[in-house]
């Protein structure tokens, strides 16, 4: 059944038909009763996106694109049979293994540490509660969910009140209610409150397994490495056919060009006997050679190997990286957005001092039933949070711990309101009153709130200031009845994680801008703020302030502490930061982040916080330690890092088979067999790049991946094709056979290789060092000791120094050609500060002079875009200035009217008319001659000046006197 056809209204209908319990009667089922359903198969299988399975891995690292080629590949070799061709096998199967292990490992891993933050559910069973996994869950089970609990079956309330959040199935952001008779729906979450509900559905019929994964979070991974292998595959994968077919046909029409018959056709020829068999077998050779060279053999799969050993490391330091690529975008991270509670501070909070207020006749009224050594302020307090306390948040638990031993008298609640991070409030009914606590601002009217604020100023400079105000009671739907009348204040002080300091600090040290986003009071956030040295804490900002998207945007550019935000507001900040071009990362712990992880570019969580917050992060800190976050970036670089050398390698092989396909195509044979390219994939790419993969590195990571790999890798194919065909004039002067040839090429691409390997290794440590010197010493182990092997022919002496003077200069073109294109890359990127990206300016003896750096059709279509862009904006401001002269006009013509019919005037005669309809559309003139018509941010605004003759004269009045008329 699908989603769309799920009628969430079901559930209403489910729930009336389910048995009411009262609240006093909450004992679950018996232990008989859960084995029946068991028995009856009636239990919560957990239907969530789960790990692959150790089988499912297998078949994925075995059925890739890349192994399907080698196959084809590997059973052409066969037809020939030429079997020592097929050690290039040897790779694929090593690949292939290496993949299969990290994979396994990185899901053990992985399970396991889901399985450590993974939630339980409550669930009352023969009157007592009981801890069970979500799969324990059986139909007609009662559970208990607090704040933050996801729902994990459908239900209906039998006891309780609570907000639930549904913006995850309806799309709504609006908290609903829900008291006893309510449903619930699996997949929402609980805001505030605390409810008792009966399991309607389990398993597949609960109806978050009938929505469509988006409903799981599941979200598309912003990488640079991802799209770019995408990026090669693809192209590989389209020219290698082509290529490959016409590279075979023109070996093959050679072949019968040298040794076919005149008289016979091709056809006639291809079955005359052995020898164009051979011919042919040979053609295969050649051509299966060439595509294993356009093959990037083991990049996918060493990309995703290497980012699988960064999730094994990670995982060592109680890291749950949930997806690959994530590790990689947050590298790349240049803003970091944190959520107060949770990450700069524990969560703990305590109570730092209590500060009542006279409140005149109210407060006698209150202290009816009240001891008399109790103030209000403390009654008030002390009854709400034990009021609340089946719910409690860190505030009331600090409270708790506050009253415990106090002395301070603990009422019946008539009535309870939980705290909703909507509402920013608290509040329940005695005996002795109704009373909210919250934020001054929420709770409080204007003119209350304008009484009290410079006392509230002066306490959150340091600390959270919450306000306790009485009011004349709530309503049904939890809203406070009449004006809140404030009776004090308390002051709340959030405990500072030890190595929150020094983990800012290092993102600072990296260049990253940090924002700090909280409900909280602006001050107090700021305050906190500063102490752990975020740079512009004391540049803050109330949102409740930035009530429209023009001003969240134009906030972004300002401010870097942001208090009283609402969970819209956070998704809204993190979005108009990623339209200016940054890459963002969020942190958050409870439900009020989940839009904001949600938008993010990478998400991050607290295993401690609710579960809509890490079942959305991409990566979940299982200890709860901010101070992991460095590691995470330092995995991170080491693996982009590592990775653009090692895709060197690779894309090297690539370019270069593609070129010489290409020019073999006009002139065969292709110089290199399949034997001899598995030298080279060997020592030249699989075994260097493996290694430098994993070794430390922690430099900063800059530039676009596929560009830093291409100034490493065009350089190499250039010098090897330019070497090749060095190799083939070299070949038609001393009459060189083809294994001569191949001789030539491999020695002269091993040599470009080695020097790929020398300059990506600079400065050498004793592992580069140790692989460079392998790399060279297993060339000339594999020519000299096993040439029959690798098909190596004898030379001549003659031909060792013809060779020799061809490495020399391939490995001399090779390292001009890094070094010029990487200057050159670097000096077409760079951008001037004020001139804007691809612009050149060249300061000298005659003067500056300022040029682009795009092509001429970039430029002609830049140029173009522009003149449409300033003709649209003219023709805007024509319009806005012809309307402005038009409300003049007629504001004149209006004067006029009126005084001629001014009662005790006298008529105008028609000449005295038209003489002040003259003077007035002058005065039009001149007033739209002096208005101001400018573009803004917010539209075309224009500016007019204030009425008054000596200004419509041409004498200018104060510039505070104009208007404006948006």
């Amino acid at each position: 059944m699908s989603s769309s056809s799920f009628d969430p209204s079901l559930l209403d209908a489910k729930a009336e038909e389910a048995p009411q319990t009262h609240s006093t009667e909450l004992r679950g089922l018996t232990s008989a009763q859960v084995e029946e359903r068991i028995s009856q198969g009636k239990i919560n299988l957990n239907t969530d996106l789960k790990t692959k399975s150790i089988k499912e891995l297998f078949i994925e690292n075995l059925c890739t694109l890349f192994n399907l080629i080698n196959l084809v590949l590997s059973i052409l070799v066969l037809v020939t049979g030429a079997f020592k061709n097929l050690t290039f096998l040897g790779v694929v199967f090593l690949n292939t293994a290496i993949g299969v292990v990290q994979s396994v490992r990185s899901k053990r891993m992985v399970d396991k540490l889901t399985l450590l933050a993974t939630k339980r559910v409550v669930a009352i069973r023969d009157g007592e509660e009981v801890e069970l996994d979500l799969d324990q869950i059986v139909l007609d089970d009662l559970v208990r969910l607090g704040r933050g609990d996801q729902i994990p079956a459908d239900a209906v309330v039998v006891s309780g009140d609570a907000q639930v959040n549904e913006s995850l199935l309806t799309g709504e952001s609006n908290l609903i209610r829900k008291q006893p008779g309510s449903s619930l729906m699996s997949g929402s979450f609980i805001d505030s409150g605390m409810v008792f509900a009966r399991v309607i559905h389990v398993g597949a019929d609960n109806y978050v397994a009938k929505i469509n994964n988006e409903a799981k979070y599941v979200k598309k991974v912003n990488s640079e490495i991802m799209n770019a292998l995408n990026a090669i595959v693809r192209f590989a994968s389209v020219i290698m056919i082509p290529l490959g077919l016409a590279l075979f046909v023109s070996s093959v029409h050679e072949s019968y060009i040298k040794t076919g018959p005149q008289d016979l056709t091709v056809m006639a020829w291809l079955f005359s006997g052995q020898a164009p068999w051979h011919s042919i077998c040979d053609a295969i050779l050649t051509t299966v050679g060439a595509l294993l060279g356009m093959i990037p053999q083991g990049l996918v799969l060493l990309t995703s190997s290497v980012l699988a050993i960064a999730t094994i490391r990670l995982a060592r330091r109680k890291v749950l990286a949930q997806q690959l690529y994530c590790i990689e975008t947050l590298a790349r991270v240049d803003v970091l957005c944190l959520d107060k509670t949770g990450t700069i501070t524990s969560g703990r909070m305590q109570v730092e001092g209590t500060y009542p207020i006279a409140v005149g006749e109210f407060e006698g009224e209150a202290r009816h039933g009240v001891p008399a050594g109790v103030s209000v302020l403390d009654f008030a307090l002390a009854n709400i949070a034990q009021a609340t306390s089946m719910d409690a948040n860190e505030t009331c638990k600090a409270l708790l711990d506050h009253y415990r031993d106090s002395g301070v008298p603990i009422k019946e609640p008539r009535s309870v309101i939980p705290f909703s991070s909507a509402k920013k409030w608290s509040g329940a009914s005695f005996d002795e009153g109704s009373f909210i606590m919250g934020a001054a601002q929420f709770v409080l009217s204007p003119h209350a709130f304008a009484l009290v604020e410079n006392r509230v100023a002066t306490l959150a400079d340091t600390c959270r200031v919450l306000v306790v105000a009485c009011v004349d009671g709530f309503t049904d739907e939890g809203d406070m009845i009449g004006e809140a009348r404030p009776v004090g204040f308390v002051t709340i002080r959030d405990e500072i994680r030890s190595s929150a300091a020094e983990t800012i600090r290092y993102f600072c040290e990296q260049g990253v801008t940090l924002n700090v986003i909280s409900g909280d009071d602006p001050r107090t956030v700021a305050s906190i703020a500063r102490v752990v040295g975020v740079p512009g804490a004391g540049q803050f900002v109330d949102a409740t302030t930035l009530d429209t998207p023009a001003k969240i945007d134009a906030a972004v550019d300002r401010y870097h502490v942001f208090g009283r935000v609402t969970p819209q507001q956070k998704r809204e900040l993190v979005v108009a930061l990623k339209k200016r071009g940054h890459t963002v990362a969020m942190t958050g712990d409870g439900v009020n982040d989940v839009l904001a992880l949600k938008e993010a570019d990478c998400s991050v969580a607290m295993a401690a916080g609710s579960d809509a917050a890490r079942n959305v992060a991409e990566i979940v800190l299982v200890d709860n330690d901010f101070a992991s976050m460095p590691a995470v970036v330092a995995e991170g670089r080491r693996s982009i890092n590592n990775l653009q050398r090692s895709a060197a390698l690779f894309l090297t092989k690539t370019l270069f088979s593609m070129g010489l396909a290409a020019l073999c195509i006009a002139f065969p044979p292709y110089p290199f067999q399949p034997i001899t390219m598995t030298l080279i994939n060997f020592f030249c790419i699989g075994f260097p790049s493996f290694v430098l993969a994993l070794e430390p590195n922690n430099s900063r990571v800059s530039g676009s991946f596929l560009i830093n790999v291409l100034k490493k890798a065009l350089p190499a194919a250039a010098a090897v094709v330019i070497s090749s065909i060095a190799c083939m004039a070299a070949s038609a002067l001393l009459d060189l056979d083809e294994y001569q040839l191949s001789t030539f090429c491999l020695v002269a691409t091993c040599s470009v290789g080695a020097a790929l390997i020398w300059r990506i290794s600079w400065p050498f440590t004793p592992l580069r060092a140790a692989v460079f010197v392998f790399v060279v010493a297993g060339i000339g182990v594999g020519i000299t000791l096993f040439p029959d092997f690798f098909s190596i022919a004898a030379l001549t002496w003659g031909q060792a120094i013809v060779l020799a003077a061809i490495v020399a200069v391939g490995c001399l073109l090779f390292f001009k050609l890094a070094d010029l294109c990487e200057t050159s890359l670097e000096r077409r990127t760079r951008s001037a500060t004020g001139f804007g990206r691809g612009v050149r300016v060249k300061l000298g003896r005659r003067g500056k002079s300022v040029s682009s750096t795009g092509s001429a059709f970039r430029r002609a279509v830049q140029t173009g875009r522009a003149r449409v862009e300033r003709n649209r904006t003219q023709r805007e401001l024509k319009r806005a200035q012809s309307e402005a002269l038009r409300a003049v006009e007629t504001g004149h013509e209006a004067a006029m009217s009126a005084k001629q019919v001014e009662p005790g005037r006298p008529a105008l005669t028609r000449s005295a008319q038209q003489r002040a309809a003259s003077r007035a559309s002058s005065v039009a003139r001149a007033s739209a001659s002096s208005m101001k018509v400018e573009k803004s941010s917010s539209g075309i605004t224009v500016k007019m000046p204030a009425k008054g003759a000596r200004h419509l004269r041409g004498k200018p009045r104060p510039k505070k006197d104009d208007k404006e008329i948006s």
